[in-house]
């Protein structure tokens, strides 16, 4: 029975390779290949890569048959999919979020980014040809969306935990229309939210941190393929996560699909993720103020780390995180636009004996923090007692630089204290 099986699947294989050499329509070219696509699949086991697809790879319609067909153009691999949301969708629930405080709940419904994104995600239904079912949940994904703005509005308050479940909505959308596609045209997908499946995090609404401990183990239970089951692309939801104490949906930091990805990668125990950008890897700076520069082959996990979090655009700051637990996954970024670039390979170590300068990088709007004082010279725990000015206060140091009588730091914006001010006990320093 098994050689039966076997050879029906290799007649239909042979049959579908030999309709595509002959079609003149690229369409239907198209869609043979993810049929021949979803039948290779079928031999896949388990997942042995995650895929993860930015705002920008994923934008349009367009951008989504492309991506899609960057899936099906390696049917060794049967991937987990981590999708952004379409395009410019973040920012504008943002900006809806704002605009909901200073507009009557009558007009709510015409504002004009909630009109752009409805518009986008229906026509994108449309053009794709998505299954009643799931376009009925877009539809009522955009409503409850528009129900949220209301209560923001009659409320008069925008909160980090509004703020978060505000933005939820771009990936619920973009992945769930994803995996109708990839459905409608023969390759066997199922659409996740990372809250759903076991990806915990502190309450900390708009930057939570993952706790590991919970969310590793879930996430294997929850994505592992059972034995004797339809082998599908699981397609996730970046960027999201459920608070440990409150539930509630909470959020990894913007770029925070990259971390949802490698997350993924640590938890299945897979060798390699890829992520697809709109560049050519990681760079030697960026293209916007430099001309002329070059993708960096190899990084280490260390190196990238340290390039995310002090300017460096490609990755989250955090994402090489998992990566480093595992310390035997590879992290590769690859061009959405450009997939025969080799990208950038990120790993436990590299070559170091002819590197120099790796890459050069600029991060913008940073807090310097200059300490002058004659006390400092010859004594001890002065340095201590600074710093555990800022850990009472939750705040975040980047880089620190000291003599015998000064200190100077920079301080994280993304993690900085509320209203300026930095508070000792009850008292304002």
């Amino acid at each position: 029975m098994s050689n039966l099986r076997c050879t029906v699947r290799q007649t239909l294989v042979n049959e579908i390779a030999h309709l595509t050499a002959h079609m003149c329509s690229v369409r239907l070219m198209h869609l043979l290949a993810c049929q021949l696509a979803a039948l290779q699949l079928c031999c896949s086991l388990q997942v042995n890569v995650v895929y993860k697809f930015g705002g920008s790879s994923v934008r349009d319609a367009e951008r989504m048959r492309e991506v899609a067909d960057i899936i099906c153009s390696f049917p060794e691999n049967l991937p987990c999919v981590v999708l952004s949301a379409m395009g410019k969708t973040t920012n504008m629930l943002l900006e809806c979020g704002e605009l909901a405080l200073c507009t009557s709940i009558d007009k709510i419904p015409s504002l004009k980014p909630l009109e752009t994104i409805r518009d986008l995600h229906l026509s994108t239904c449309q053009v794709l040809g998505v299954e009643p079912a799931v376009q009925a949940e877009v539809e009522q994904l955009l409503s409850n969306l528009q129900q949220l703005l209301i209560g923001i509005s009659i409320m008069q308050d925008l909160t980090n935990r509004a703020r978060d479940s505000l933005v939820s909505f771009g990936e619920r959308m973009s992945t769930r229309i994803f995996a109708s596609y990839l459905r409608q045209h023969g390759v066997p997908a199922q659409q996740f939210d990372a809250p759903e499946i076991g990806v915990t995090t502190t309450d900390d609404f708009g930057n939570a941190d993952i706790i590991y401990e919970q969310t590793l183990p879930a996430v294997r239970a929850a994505l592992r393929q059972q034995p004797g089951g339809p082998r599908q692309v699981q397609v996730v939801t970046g960027f999201l996560g459920k608070a440990m104490l409150s539930s509630a949906i909470t959020t990894l930091g913007r770029g925070g699909s990259d971390l949802t990805a490698t997350l993924i990668g640590a938890a299945l125990e897979l060798k390699e993720v890829q992520v697809w950008k709109d560049v050519d890897g990681v760079l030697t700076s960026d293209p916007r103020m430099v001309p002329n520069t070059l993708p960096v082959t190899e990084l280490t996990y260390d190196e990238a780390t340290e390039l995310a979090f002090f300017g460096a655009q490609v990755l989250h700051p955090l994402a090489m995180q998992p990566a480093i637990r595992s310390e035997s996954m590879d992290v590769r970024v690859k061009n959405s636009y450009n997939r025969q670039a080799a990208g950038t390979i990120i790993s436990k170590s590299r070559d170091m004996r002819c590197s120099l300068v790796t890459s050069l990088v600029v991060k913008n709007n940073v807090t310097l923090v200059d300490i002058v004082s004659s006390r400092m010279l010859g004594q001890y725990g002065f340095l201590a007692n600074v710093f555990e000015v800022f850990r009472a206060n939750q705040v975040s140091v980047d880089v620190v630089a000291t003599s015998e009588v000064s200190l100077s730091l920079s301080l994280d914006p993304k993690k900085s204290w509320s209203d300026g001010e930095v508070c000792r006990g009850n008292q304002v320093r």
